[in-house]
């Protein structure tokens, strides 16, 4: 279940969706269920984001461009993603966030998850994303 958070300034909600299916489809192609597909925007307020001792938005920006200004990125990704997945994946979220020249901050996590460390809701019952290729088990609480 790749989770994608995008953390930046206000995205308007078309380009948030175009960068939903864009990363959607990119990961479908490439085996994904695309309901096991989660991209999360947040907004993030001036003044909240500092690299070094300054806000990103006062770090120049060539602007003009069309480029995103500045994001933080963190992508949780099954564990057994190799390498060449993980620059792909990279360089397919930069291209969908329109990162360029412009940008005068850009930065991503890749952060590898085992499918078992992740929960689902499945008709109301909690199961691991590991169990989501058949049919799903539900968590059973232990017995006392």
């Amino acid at each position: 279940m790749p989770t994608i958070t995008i953390t930046s300034p206000e995205l308007p909600a078309p380009a948030r969706r175009a960068v939903a299916v864009r990363l959607t489809r990119w990961l479908t192609a490439r085996g994904v269920v695309p309901s096991h597909v989660v991209v999360r925007f947040v907004t993030e307020p001036p003044g909240s984001l500092y690299t070094g001792a300054l806000p990103v938005e006062a770090l120049p920006s060539a602007g003009g461009d069309g480029s995103l200004h500045h994001a933080g990125v963190v992508c949780q990704i099954g564990a057994d993603r190799d390498a060449a997945f993980r620059d792909a994946l990279a360089a397919e979220i930069g291209a969908a966030l329109k990162v360029g020249p412009g940008t005068a901050f850009f930065h991503l996590d890749m952060q590898p998850a085992a499918r078992g460390d992740v929960y689902v809701a499945v008709d109301g019952e909690l199961c691991r994303a590991d169990r989501l290729g058949g049919a799903p088990e539900p968590i059973k609480e232990p017995a006392a």
